[in-house]
């Protein structure tokens, strides 16, 4: 489990193909990778990833191909920045939301608007999502834990506020840009929980 505030951001380094499959290596950026041991969760971008080996300020990690065509890691370039966050472990503060790392869906970036000193950003989902995101709900976007604060349709708007904006990758999103979206896992469960007691 993650909480969706970022610990630091890397780089990916490399994609190799191994035996129909793919082996993702990262730049560590500023993560304490003292802490985490072979077979650790990672959350990349806000995908749950496993630590297969490590260099001494780079980690790597298998990755199916459904993982990349499901995520935005498949259109990655090697460069790219990404937002690292280490798993939780006992004690650890809940800053965020409670996060899988299991991402929903690919939703896109619709939209940008200065406001004040912050950034009003609207995304669309795919229409099935909808209803599990709610007005001062919380989502999770590239791993970002975020406050919604208007939903329409397919449509909902958060606000990046400066620090957000510099410490993640969100300040580098534009206007069409594809992104990872968790739902809350509260409205999950309480989505199918209902759905039980109505069949």
């Amino acid at each position: 489990m993650f909480t969706g505030i970022i610990a630091t951001t890397g780089k990916l380094l490399d994609v190799v193909a191994k035996d129909g499959d793919l082996e993702l290596g990262f730049d560590a950026g500023d993560l304490d990778l003292a802490r985490i041991g072979l077979g650790d969760s990672v959350s990349v971008q806000g995908v749950c990833l496993t630590v297969t080996r490590k260099q001494p300020h780079a980690f790597f990690a298998d990755v199916s191909r459904e993982t990349m065509a499901k995520t935005t890691l498949g259109v990655l370039a090697s460069g790219a920045r990404v937002n690292l966050e280490p798993s939780l472990r006992a004690g650890d503060p809940l800053g965020g939301h409670l996060v899988s790392g299991h991402v929903d869906a690919v939703g896109k970036l619709v939209q940008i608007q200065p406001d004040a000193r912050s950034w009003r950003l609207q995304f669309e989902l795919p229409a099935a999502l909808a209803r599990f995101v709610a007005p001062k709900g919380s989502i999770c976007i590239n791993g970002v834990s975020l406050t919604v604060n208007a939903v329409r349709g397919a449509l909902f708007d958060v606000n990046i506020i400066p620090h957000t904006h510099r410490a993640t990758t969100l300040g580098e999103l534009a206007v069409g840009d594809r992104v990872n979206v968790e739902i809350d896992v509260i409205a999950r469960y309480l989505d199918r929980l209902i759905s039980k007691t109505e069949e």
